[in-house]
């Protein structure tokens, strides 16, 4: 512990620019884990709602009404062991950002695996999952209202103006949610007290010109029914135009760069760009060689790159012309209706959400060097003659086919559900909650203009017959091996090609998945009886869910023969499972003498998989609380994530491929070879995978001195270890695995029993690897009262900083073990520290608010800096050569933002992200870590009638 706090405290001593977010962060923690002393009034009344909402009166609300996700049995004060992180729906609206998603990437535990300029060239575009922790998103829960949802991997799906908060639970919580909740949880709660109507938008535009997005919102809450029953409507629109490949240009940092090598070490450039290819068409052999065709087929020489790669006026990359940020539309609503019977409460609740994206994914960049023959009639009567002067029947082309072959993404996402449930009372101090839940995800994924193989073949292969150009397989009208749809294809110079051949050599690749999920749970909360120190709550009880989904490609995807496929048989998934469990948890006070406080809190749950049989997970915490003002706590639990269906049920596909046996016999017999040319090699899913299983422990404090009304500190060190994780090995490493002493990798190799010759193997996932990660989690925050800065009334003044040191995040595959903190070339590793400061002034009319962010530096590659697995050991594979450009400057960012109330009912804000237009390091794609939009501007109107 004592590492973990001085290697903190160096990283920021380092950051001596930021001294002053430092010096907050150092303190820091979540809020939201404790409340004000109650022995102290006045703090109660102005400190009580600070992370619900920072930007209200404080004295509003009380913390005593929100229930906290980090626990199945209400807690007032929020003195429990597991930390939690409250944002409000102030502090939501005045980020200014357009999602859910987009706020929650800038919080320091949330690793931006899904944002819009982390999926180019995903077929995840739309998508919006958390990735606590940076963990992968899967080890994340995602919930509505403490319910999962079927929309759970796009939280963009519920409509952020019925939102009320968001809960950030950094604790393992499986024994009191489920399985996924490795890293942690997020829990969307929706205001169901909502009343008014309310319509917005926003409209958002880069300092470039470009990134455009409108958003336009509404909702709407009342009662009926004398007050028995409550009603609640919203919706919002979204339209995000993404960057387009030419902002690239205008930003520092995103122009697509590229490693040159020399002397066994690399250096990262930007504008590395093709030698051997062009957007024409670049002759590389014979007697033009080095020369472009023009656009109307004649022929200049090539300028092309500098020695190192770089630059050049005909030259590009496939990056050039791939978006910075991808495109996406958005619609989505949410509908809840409720109603009081007596002591309780029945509800219905409706949900549809549609996300449509549709832009260029790549060029096909897979196209070989094209070999021309001379007597090509789209090829000019010059050429042609300086072809058969020079003896030459041929020559090769190299060409980037931005104008024929650009693959169009073009996704459909539609999420519909249903929900239903009951709360009440049953007297005494004992509660119950009962849901069912149905919900449907289509999902459909289309790679337009996907280039067919075989009939690009043909198609480029023109000869002239009887005065027209054809296809040289219909030129001999005594064959009958011809085609004829097949149309010639102009290759020489930009939009030579016509329509028909490019209807011709292109297609659609597609593929459709529906998802379903039906879910249902009841508990009971309540206080059996006292003990010594006070009452002792418990809450049972019992779920169940049940999730289906099939996916399957369309029929001309089936039929093969498309040259850079996307959807093979490993994306056709059809299963189904089921889960039952029950779980219990316990609050038992353990001593309340003077000014001590304790108690115990420990929680179980019992999961039975139809796909793998039983499971326990349980968790078991204390707080002790001393002198009304310091919390001491700490959790230890056992967490579980069950493999999806997609790992379970993908369908087996087999494929023949080449290895290197790296456990051979001892003494090999006759005919065993090392190196097999032809092993079938399975990939797909695994019907046999069972739970990933981690443990987790926090430690931590918090303290909200009686001296200084308003003021929070906390700081939580946390530890997971994953065991059991699920990982695909190749049928090499799976024999190196076997020599290394994996028995279940032996297991998945098959030899020949007369030659010992490997010949079949199963590449498929595995419950092979293990993940870890720990670090400091911080927050600190402090309200207090201030003047108007309009000379009436009064206004409040709020601090809030938050902040996340990893000190490992470690991937063990059964191979190779990785610890990739400090590597921020790309989402596979983590800044060391990431912090943010929010400063808000908010009076009654008029309100300002300030942001700095800040995201610590490290290596592109860690691992390519001369830094060995172990001391000694051998560099990582597929990092063996140094950089010597490796290091990455950490970035700070400012946000600035003001709101004003025009009227009663009009409110007008403003905000500016990236206020000094701060650039992102120089990457081969778009900077995984990093800001790479620059200064972004957002205006926005809301009217309450």
């Amino acid at each position: 512990m004592n590492g973990v706090v001085s290697g903190l405290a160096c990283r920021l001593a380092r950051g001596a620019s930021l001294s002053a977010l430092a010096a907050g962060l150092l303190v820091a923690v979540p809020a939201a884990a404790q409340t004000a002393p109650e022995s102290d009034p006045a703090v109660e009344e102005q400190n009580a709602s600070v992370d619900q909402d920072v930007a209200e009166d404080a004295a509003d609300e009380s913390a005593n009404d929100i229930v906290v996700t980090g626990s199945r049995i209400d807690r007032a004060g929020f003195d429990q062991p597991t930390p939690t992180t409250v944002f409000g729906e102030a502090q939501i609206e005045q980020s200014a950002r357009q999602s859910l998603q987009m706020f929650l990437a800038d919080q320091p535990q949330v690793r931006p695996t899904n944002l819009p300029t982390a999926t180019i060239g995903s077929t995840t575009a739309g998508t919006a999952a958390v990735d606590l922790r940076g963990m992968g998103s899967g080890r994340t829960l995602v919930l509505l209202n403490s319910r999962r949802f079927v929309g759970e991997g796009n939280i963009n799906f519920v409509p952020s103006s019925l939102v009320q908060r968001l809960d950030i639970v950094t604790g393992g919580a499986s024994a009191a949610y489920g399985s996924g909740a490795v890293a942690g949880v997020v829990n969307i709660i929706l205001d169901d007290e909502l009343e008014g109507l309310s319509v917005g938008g926003q409209t958002s535009v880069s300092s470039r010109g470009d990134g455009e997005q409108y958003k336009l919102e509404a909702s709407f809450g009342t009662n009926f029914a004398n007050g028995d029953g409550h009603f609640m409507v919203g919706a919002e629109y979204l339209d995000d135009r993404g960057i387009r490949p030419e902002g690239r240009l205008e930003r520092d940092g995103t122009n697509p760069a590229g490693f040159v090598t020399a002397n066994g070490e690399r250096t990262l450039y930007e504008d590395i760009n093709a030698r051997t290819s062009a957007e024409g068409g670049l002759i590389t052999s014979g007697v033009l060689a080095g020369q472009v065709f023009n656009r109307d087929g004649t022929l200049r020489p090539f300028q092309g790159p500098d020695a190192l790669g770089r630059g050049g006026a005909d030259a590009s990359s496939t990056f050039d012309h791939t978006y910075l940020a991808s495109p996406s539309k958005r619609f989505n609503g949410f509908a809840r209706a409720s109603y009081d019977v007596g002591s309780s409460t029945v509800w219905v609740e409706g949900s549809y959400g549609k996300v449509k994206s549709d832009y260029v994914f790549f060029h096909d960049f897979s196209v070989a060097p094209i070999t021309v023959q001379a007597t090509n009639p789209f090829l000019s009567q010059t050429i042609r003659n300086q072809l058969a002067t020079a003896g030459q029947t041929s020559f090769t082309l190299g060409r980037l086919f931005t104008d024929i072959l650009p693959m169009n993404f073009n996704g459909d996402r539609e999420s519909i559900e249903g929900a239903i449930g009951i709360n009440g009372s049953l007297g005494g101090g004992w509660n119950y909650r009962a849901h069912y839940s149905h919900g449907e995800i289509d999902t459909r994924s289309a790679l337009e203009n996907s280039r067919l193989e075989p009939q690009f073949a043909r198609a480029i292969n023109a000869v002239s017959s009887g005065g027209q150009i054809v296809c040289a397989v219909n030129a001999d009208a005594s064959t009958t091996n011809d085609d004829p749809n097949c149309r010639p294809l102009n290759i020489f110079g930009q939009y030579n090609a016509s329509d028909e051949a490019i209807d011709y050599v292109t297609g659609t690749q597609a593929t459709e998945s529906i998802q379903k999920l039906d879910s249902t749970g009841f508990e009971v909360t309540g206080s059996p009886f006292s003990i010594w120190a006070g009452d002792v709550s418990i809450a049972v009880g019992a779920e169940a869910r049940w999730e289906k989904q099939e996916t399957v490609r369309d029929e001309r995807t089936l039929q093969g023969g498309f040259g850079f496929p996307v959807y093979t048989a490993g994306n056709d998934i059809s299963g189904k499972f089921n889960v039952k469990e029950v779980f219990g948890e316990v609050v038992v006070p353990l001593l309340d003498v003077d000014e001590v406080k304790a108690e115990f809190n420990g929680a179980a749950r019992y999961s039975d998989y139809s796909t793998s049989g039983g499971i326990w997970t349980w968790k078991a915490g204390g707080t002790i609380r001393l002198f009304d003002d310091l919390l001491l706590r700490t959790t230890r639990s056992r967490d579980i994530r069950s493999p999806n269906i997609d790992q379970l049920f993908a369908v087996d596909r087999v494929t023949f491929a080449t290895m290197v046996d790296q456990n051979p016999p001892a003494s090999p017999p006759p005919g065993y070879t090392a190196t097999p040319q032809l092993v079938a090699t399975h990939s797909g899913g695994n019907p046999l995978l069972t739970p990933e299983i981690s443990k987790m422990w926090t430690v931590g404090a918090t303290y909200s001195p009686s001296f200084l009304s308003g003021l929070r500190l906390s700081v939580d060190y946390y530890d997971i270890e994953i065991t059991d994780a699920l990982g695909a090995l190749n049928g090499s490493n799976l024999t190196l695995a076997c020599r290394q002493g994996q028995q279940a990798a032996c297991d998945r190799v098959v030899r020949d029993p007369v030659t010992q010759t490997v010949t079949e193997v199963f590449s498929n996932q595995q419950n092979i690897a293990e993940f870890s990660t720990s670090g400091v989690d911080m927050e600190v925050s402090y309200i207090t009262r201030v003047g108007s800065l309009l000379g009436e009334g009064g206004a409040t003044l709020t601090f809030r900083a938050l902040g996340n040191y990893i000190r490992e995040l470690v991937t063990d595959n059964g191979i190779t073990r990785l610890d990739n903190v400090g590597t921020v070339g790309d989402l596979n590793g983590n800044p060391p520290f990431r912090g943010i400061l929010t400063v808000a002034y908010q009076e009654e009319v008029f309100g300002l608010n300030a942001r700095v962010r800040y995201i610590d530096g490290g290596k592109y590659d860690k691992y390519a800096d001369g830094e060995r697995v172990s001391p000694g050991g051998p560099f990582v594979p597929g990092h063996s050569s140094l950089i010597t450009n490796n290091d990455v400057d950490s970035r700070t960012y400012v946000d600035i933002g003001a709101q004003v109330r025009a009227t009663d009912k009009v409110e007008l804000s403003f905000n500016v992200t990236n206020l000094f237009d701060v650039d992102a390091p120089i990457s081969p794609q778009a900077s995984a870590h990093y800001e790479v939009m620059g200064t972004y501007f957002n205006f926005g109107v809301k009217v309450d009638f």
